[in-house]
């Protein structure tokens, strides 16, 4: 038996390093997107190349986090410092595909969320670099998001809630899955651009953009309308106590635009890998008082 439990101990760690190592090859190439969307640039072609010199890397040097340690973030053929966003997408992506692995398995699930994760994580370092959130990843995610329903059930209660409120009811559970993904699109992208709309009516001046709207579709459709408003709460907290702190810190003025995209997409990371939990954990400290 102990014999039985070591082997399945070794198959599991070798499945979450091969998940490990799977994530830091996808964070590199989502590097690569991060770079080139904002320029409007081919993500295929040209190979790699350094931003300074220009010269292409070489494959021995493009390999994730650890070329970057043994060059001690510099070029090869420059010298100059390599940004530390490389190695810390990689890091991300690789944490987020191995968590992934842990809690939800290899499923079609699983697959889905890796692929809106990887689109979430180009989000938020392009909205860190350039403050926006390209339409080109936004709007194909909505789309995205909605045709995945079809595939794997969007856990949330809205669609039954709606439905009763109707007095219809169906049991089919892929059009409940739909109705799921399309609330939280429609509800949550709609709160967003409801906020939006009035603060700038109130303060006279644009608190948040079309693309902060567009994402907040895009997770939506992807994790449901309770998820996607948790998403909400928790990007907001995080911007508040961030962004605080940095204004305070470096000096800026309470006008400096945050990356509020930034911060909702790593709300939505967490609330898609523990939003339920969270949301439970939350109801029964309610009822406790």
């Amino acid at each position: 038996m102990s014999w039985e439990v070591g082997i399945d101990e070794k198959i599991m760690l070798v499945a979450e390093l091969f998940f490990v190592i799977l994530g830091l090859i996808v964070g590199s190439f989502l590097n690569v997107c991060i770079a080139r969307i904002p320029r409007q640039e081919s993500i295929v072609f040209p190979n790699s190349h350094c931003p300074h010199c220009r010269k292409p890397i070489k494959v021995y040097d493009n390999i994730p986090l650890l070329s970057y340690l043994l060059l001690f973030g510099k070029c090869r053929s420059c010298g100059q410092r390599i940004s530390w966003q490389y190695p810390v997408v990689e890091v991300l992506t690789a944490l987020t595909f191995w968590a992934t692995f842990v809690l939800l398995g290899v499923n079609l699930k699983a697959v889905i969320l890796l692929i809106f994760f990887s689109s979430v994580v180009i989000l938020i370092f392009i909205d860190l670099n350039h403050r926006i959130l390209p339409d080109v990843i936004t709007l194909p995610g909505v789309l995205f998001g909605l045709l995945f329903s079809l595939l794997t059930p969007v856990q949330d209660s809205t669609a039954e809630l709606v439905l009763r409120t109707f007095g219809l009811e169906t049991s089919n559970a892929i059009f409940i899955s739909f109705l799921n993904s399309f609330l939280g699109a429609l509800i949550c992208g709609g709160f967003l651009w409801l906020v939006a709309e009035i603060y700038l009516r109130v303060r006279k001046i644009e608190g948040l953009g079309f693309g902060d709207i567009k994402l907040m579709g895009m997770v939506g459709a992807f994790l449901g309308m309770k998820l996607a408003l948790l998403t909400i709460m928790l990007g907001s907290m995080m911007g508040a106590i961030i962004g605080l702190l940095f204004i305070k810190l470096c000096g800026k003025d309470t006008r400096y635009e945050l990356p509020f995209g930034s911060f909702l997409g790593i709300a939505a990371i967490i609330s898609a890998l523990w939003g339920h939990e969270l949301i439970s954990n939350y109801t029964h400290t309610l009822y406790r008082f």
